[in-house]
C-alpha cells in the first residue's frame, strides 16, 4: 500500500511575526532593553497550529524582497506608503517598526536552531515562494496567513486552503472555494482579478476607478475571466452595459500590468528538498542558550512538547 503524502503547512512568517509583535504586550529579555514579544508570539502560534492541523511538513516562507523593482516598475504606487525616505542617498525601506527590526533576527536564529527550513527568493515576496510551492506540491497544504492575495491559491482539488489569520490565530478561519465564494461570490481561481478590479489601498493598488466588489464579481461571473472582460469590454455586441464599460476602457493602462502584480508568482526556482518538520531541535544546545539569551524558555519549551507529540 502506497503511504499517503502528509501536509504541508506553509508560513507567511513576516505576516505572523507582525501580528505577534502588535498582539502580544511589549516582553523584554533578560538583558533589560532588547523585545522579544513577536519572537514569542510567533512561537507560539506556531506551537497552536502545528498541534491542531498536525504538519508533516514546515516551511517559514520569507520576503526575501518585500516590495521588488519589476512589480513597482509595473505599477508605481505598489506598496508606496509603506515606504519612507530616510534621506535622498538610501534605499527604500519598509516602515517596520524599530522594536520589530531587532527581533527579526532573533527568529532566524530560533528557526535555525530548531531546524525549521526558511524559503525566499531572490527579487520575490514571501508570496510568491508560497504560491510556488503550494502548485504542484504533489500533498495537501496550509497556507497561514493574514494576506488575502493568497485566497488565488485555493484549489479544492488539489486540497490547497488558507488558513486566515487576520482576526488572530486563535480565530482564524479554514478559506475553500466555498467561503471565498460566499464571501465575494466569485471562485477562489477567480480571486486575483476581482482583487485587480476592486483594487487593495493596503498593497497601493487603486482598482478600477468605479468597479467595487459587487460590479467585479457581476463582471466575471458574466464574463469568466480579465481577458473575458476586456473583450466584452470591446465588443459592443458583448452585453456589457455602458457604465461598466466606459470603467473598463477609461483603465486599459491599468489592466494592462497590474494582473501580473497582482498574481503570485507560482514558478520559482525553490528548492523543494528539508521540509520535513522537526521531532525535536536540531540544535538543542543552541536553542537553549538562545532561549536563555533571550528569555525564551515558555514558548521554547511549548513548541518542543508539540514537536515531540507529533
Amino acid at each position: 500500500m502506497t503511504q499517503q503524502p502528509g501536509r504541508l503547512m506553509l508560513l507567511d512568517t513576516a505576516s505572523m511575526y507582525f501580528r505577534a509583535y502588535f498582539g502580544v504586550p511589549e516582553i523584554l529579555a533578560p538583558d533589560g532593553t532588547t523585545p522579544v514579544n513577536a519572537v514569542r508570539g510567533l512561537l507560539d502560534f506556531i506551537s497552536r497550529l502545528v498541534d491542531e492541523y498536525r504538519p508533516t511538513d514546515l516551511v517559514c516562507c520569507w520576503d526575501d524582497d518585500w516590495r521588488p523593482q519589476w512589480r513597482v516598475d509595473l505599477v508605481p504606487t505598489y506598496k508606496a506608503h509603506r515606504v519612507e525616505e530616510e534621506v535622498e542617498t538610501s534605499p527604500d525601506v519598509e516602515e517596520v517598526p524599530d522594536p520589530l527590526q531587532v527581533q527579526i533576527p532573533i527568529i532566524g536564529d530560533v528557526l535555525a536552531a530548531y531546524g525549521i527550513t526558511v524559503v525566499g527568493a531572490p527579487e520575490a515576496e514571501a508570496d510568491d515562494v508560497i504560491g510556488t510551492l503550494a502548485t504542484g506540491a504533489g500533498q495537501p497544504v496550509d497556507i497561514v496567513t493574514g494576506d488575502r492575495d493568497l485566497f488565488q491559491l485555493v484549489d479544492d482539488e488539489a486540497d490547497v486552503r488558507v488558513l486566515y489569520i487576520a482576526r488572530g490565530v486563535g480565530n482564524h478561519e479554514r478559506v475553500d472555494n466555498a467561503w471565498v465564494r460566499a464571501k465575494y461570490d466569485v471562485d477562489a481561481a477567480q480571486y486575483a482579478d476581482f482583487s485587480t478590479m476592486r483594487g487593495d489601498a493596503s498593497d497601493g493598488l487603486p482598482g478600477v476607478k468605479g468597479v467595487g466588489e459587487k460590479t467585479a464579481a457581476t463582471l466575471l461571473a458574466r464574463h469568466h475571466d480579465m481577458a473575458g472582460i476586456l473583450a466584452a469590454a470591446e465588443d459592443p455586441d458583448s452585453g456589457m452595459g455602458p457604465g461598466p464599460r466606459a470603467k473598463i476602457k477609461a483603465a486599459l493602462d491599468y489592466l494592462a500590468v497590474a494582473p501580473e502584480v497582482v498574481a503570485v508568482r507560482r514558478t520559482l526556482d525553490l528548492d523543494r528538498s528539508g521540509f520535513t518538520l522537526p521531532r525535536s531541535p536540531a540544535h538543542p544546545e543552541v536553542l537553549a542558550e538562545l532561549a536563555a539569551r533571550w528569555g525564551l524558555d515558555s514558548p521554547v519549551e511549548r513548541l518542543n512538547g508539540v514537536l515531540a507529540s507529533l
